[in-house]
Formats: structure tokens, C-alpha cells, sequence
């Protein structure tokens, strides 16, 4: 089993998407502030002040109290608090914003470093289209809440950022602020601050020489010798995940040149049967990998390259080793899902990342963290994921997505994996043929070292530079 096509529940986190801005000409750009020379402060009152409530409401302001504008799409708020259950899932949205809801996105993250009153934060962001605050503007209100998937009371009065009396706005110094990736405002749950010594963001250069696979996906075709010579197995045995009766295509595996760089391309067909869907998957046939780095471009895609949309597609990067008995204690999984078309109960396009410790499949239960966010992800990302000796800690695109906690640490070695399949046929009764792309430019494992997302680039970019195009010094397990 490579990935898991199961009944999950899944948390659902809104947030809208996001925008890219291009331009022909060049033009004079308002100066913003950056973290060195900008300063933001927030302010909290609550919606709903009860101990328990059927869902908490920070409602919250961001003023900024520096020198120079600030666009709101580098600022992040959070707001911490103490889950009711291990395995609960939260939802979050957005009842009414100066700067309107779909401006604003909000995702769950598990604290590294648990407390008594925090082991979860909601980080609300802001997309293009909230635009940039002048010195001294605040955003205006921004009425926020979010509930137990379940609809369950949830307790607030043992939450960190939660504040009982403060029904009117003022400065609140239990909800943090990031500016530019930096902490400008606030204080976390303690041990969870900045300047923690277990910080993956420190930008110390991680010395040379650690065991390394790089792979350039430079392959003639899904029968090229070199992919088995490298590690690699293309699937094209039967079993789960995805639709009953579907294939496992090893001839829909293809490579490309593509912008300079060999491009492999996964491309998951059907024509709404079990029997007409083909699903790919290539894998390191090792498990040998387990802390430290992992790295990978992926091209996701919300539309098929042909026939009707709307298919229950799940486009992949995740590391995996084998269940050996029901919530046996050493399993481990560590995933990138994307869903363009929902699925799981979910309707629209939402990113999960989730560390599992175990499961049983029957009857279900599982032991996870996942954080996610209800968007489009369409185009290219850089994914990574780091494992050190107390968290696990997911990036996209340079920005922290989720923080899993000690818990779900890998106890064996894992394969690492790319996959494309379809969880059910319910979102797409067509009999028409469609067919989905999902790319992958390269993939990289630093064994036993905490890479930053810019010291990722840094290796990917050298290895180019120097015409490599595959390595793995990495050992056996």
C-alpha cells in the first residue's frame, strides 16, 4: 500500500486562491515593509466568550504600526488552542471581513512543542486581493470562527490565545504575527517562540557530505534500465489505493524536456468504470529513508488535458513503509495530497499533509495530524518536508504549512513515492475518456539534516550546475 484510499475524516480549512501577478513593462513599485523596518500589532475580542461554545470566534484586527506599507500576503496570524481529542479535525471560516472572506485563507497546524494550553494554532493568511495596509491602517474586522468537524462542544477556556473578558477590541499579545516569515508580534505557547534552538528555519548552511539522493528524472521512457539501475520501480502491480478495479499503467509514466530540465509526467485516465481507469505510481523500491530532508517539484493540475472535469483525482508526494499488523506502533507515513476536485467529503480543491503513526483499516481507525487548506495549487510547487528528532514539519513554496509533533516520528526506514489515482467515481459519471497530468521535476533526500526550503534550492541548483543528474549515497536500511 503506497498511499491510503480510505474513509478518512478530514479537516477542512478554508482558504481562497491564490494569485499571480505578471507583468511586460517595468514599472515603479510602492515601497513595503519588511520585518526589519516594519512592525505590526493585532488585536482580538471574541465572538463568543462562553468556557464552552459550539464554536470559538476570534474575531481580529491587523494594524500596522510602522514606517512603510505592507502587503497583507506576507502576514500571518496565529491563534493557538487545545484540541479536544487526538484525532479531532477543525474547520474554519470566515463570517464576515472589511477585507472580504475570500481574502482571507485559514489552515490548522500542530505545535512542535505541546503545551497545557495549546497543542494546535489556526494561521489565518491573506491572499493578493486583500491588498497592503498603509502606516498606521489596520484591515478593518474580520469576524473569523472555527468548529470541531463533528459539531461537538468545544472548551475555550483552557486555549491559550482565548480570551474570556475581551469583548471589545484591543492589542493581544497570545495571537502572533509573522511579517515576511519573521515574528513581529506576539508570544507562542512557550517553546514554540522564534527563537527555539530546534527552529528549522535557522539559515545555518548544514555541513557537506551528508547521504544524498538527487534524481533529475532524466529517463528515456518507463522502460529505461536505469530507473530499476537508480532505485526505482515503476508500479504495475493490482491492489489499493483508488477505484475497484482499476490498473496500475507503468507505460503512463513518460519523461520530457521541459524549460531546460527532464520532466516526468504521471497521467491517471478513465472513462468512468473501474475497468477503464489507469493510475500511476513510481516508487523507490528501499526503505531505507527516514529523517531529514525531503524535497520535490510538483506540477499539480486542477483541469484533464482532455474530456470532462471533476473527477475524485488525488495527485501525490509522500514517504510510506508497510503496516505490519493493525496499529502496529512502527508504521509511518508522511504525505502530500492534493485533491483538485474534492473528494473525501469534501467538494472543492483542498492540500492535506498528514503524518500518520497507525491505523487499522478495519474497522477504521487511525492515529494522524494533518494540517490543510482549501484551495487551488495548480501549477508548480516546491514541496518539502522535514523529520528531525522532534517534529515533523511541512514547507510549500517556502512558506511553513504544518508542524506535526514527536508523536508521529518515523520508528523505521520508508520508500518515497509519487502517485496519481481516483478515489471513487462519484465526482465524474461520465463515460467519456479524460485523462490527468502530474509532473514531477526532481526529487532530493539529505539523510539526518533539517534543510530550509532556500538550502534545498541551493543543493537542487548545484547538482545542475555541475551537469548531475542522479545520485544516491544514501545506505541500506
Amino acid at each position: 500500500m503506497k498511499s491510503l484510499a480510505k474513509s478518512r475524516i478530514r479537516a477542512v480549512a478554508a482558504a481562497a486562491a491564490t494569485v499571480a501577478l505578471g507583468c511586460t513593462a517595468l514599472a515603479a513599485v510602492p515601497s513595503t515593509a519588511s520585518a526589519a523596518d516594519g512592525s505590526l500589532a493585532v488585536q482580538y475580542r471574541t465572538g463568543a466568550a462562553g468556557a464552552t461554545a459550539d464554536q470559538s470566534e476570534p474575531w481580529l484586527k491587523v494594524r500596522n504600526t510602522g514606517s512603510g506599507a505592507v502587503q497583507l500576503s506576507d502576514v500571518k496570524i496565529r491563534y493557538y488552542f487545545k484540541g479536544e481529542a487526538a484525532a479531532d479535525a477543525y474547520r474554519f471560516a470566515c463570517s464576515w471581513a472589511v477585507k472580504g472572506c475570500a481574502n482571507i485563507t485559514g489552515t490548522f497546524g500542530t505545535l512542535a512543542s505541546p503545551t497545557a494550553t495549546a497543542d494546535r494554532y489556526l494561521e489565518i493568511g491573506f491572499t493578493a486581493g486583500a491588498g497592503s495596509l498603509a502606516p498606521g491602517a489596520d484591515t478593518g474586522d474580520m469576524q473569523l470562527r472555527f468548529y470541531r468537524s463533528n459539531w461537538q462542544p468545544l472548551v475555550q477556556s483552557d486555549d491559550y490565545s482565548f480570551g474570556a473578558g475581551a469583548s471589545a477590541y484591543g492589542d493581544w499579545a497570545k495571537v502572533t504575527a509573522r511579517l515576511g516569515g519573521a515574528q513581529v508580534w506576539g508570544e507562542a505557547p512557550q517553546g514554540n517562540g522564534p527563537t527555539d534552538p530546534t527552529d528549522p528555519t535557522d539559515p545555518t548552511d548544514p555541513p557537506d557530505g551528508a547521504p544524498t539522493l538527487f534524481d533529475d528524472f532524466n529517463y528515456s521512457g518507463h522502460t529505461d534500465p536505469q530507473i530499476a539501475a537508480h532505485g526505482w520501480s515503476v508500479r504495475s502491480n493490482s491492489g489499493g489505493p483508488g477505484v475497484p478495479g482499476a490498473t496500475w499503467a507503468p507505460e503512463n509514466v513518460t519523461f520530457a524536456a521541459q524549460s531546460g530540465n527532464s520532466v516526468m509526467n504521471l497521467e491517471t485516465s478513465t472513462a468512468g468504470s473501474g475497468e477503464s481507469t489507469k493510475q500511476t505510481e513510481i516508487l523507490t523500491q528501499s526503505m531505507k529513508f527516514r529523517n531529514g530532508t525531503y524535497a520535490a517539484r510538483v506540477k499539480f493540475n486542477d483541469a484533464p488535458v482532455s474530456g470532462p472535469d471533476g473527477d475524485h483525482l488525488v495527485q501525490t508526494f509522500f514517504t510510506i513503509n508497510d503496516l505490519k499488523a493493525p496499529m502496529a506502533d512502527d508504521y509511518a507515513e508522511y504525505d502530500f495530497e492534493y485533491l483538485p476536485n474534492g473528494g473525501w467529503g469534501e467538494s472543492g480543491n483542498i492540500l492535506y499533509t498528514t503524518s500518520w503513526e497507525t491505523y487499522r483499516p478495519d474497522p477504521w481507525e487511525a492515529v494522524n495530524a494533518h494540517t490543510e487548506s482549501r484551495q487551488s495549487y495548480a501549477g508548480w510547487h516546491d514541496l518539502v518536508v522535514t523529520i528531525d528528532d522532534s517534529a515533523i514539519t511541512y514547507y510549500i513554496d517556502g512558506q511553513l504549512f504544518g508542524t506535526h509533533g514527536a508523536a508521529y516520528l518515523p520508528e523505521r526506514g520508508m520508500s518515497i513515492n509519487f502517485n496519481q489515482w481516483l478515489i471513487d467515481l462519484a465526482g465524474q459519471t461520465s463515460t467519456t475518456p479524460r485523462s490527468y497530468d502530474q509532473q514531477v521535476d526532481y526529487v532530493l533526500h539529505v539523510k539526518d539534516q533539517v534543510l530550509t526550503p532556500a538550502q534545498v534550492n541551493a543543493r537542487v541548483s548545484a547538482y545542475r550546475a555541475a551537469g548531475t543528474t542522479f545520485q544516491d549515497t544514501v545506505p541500506a536500511g
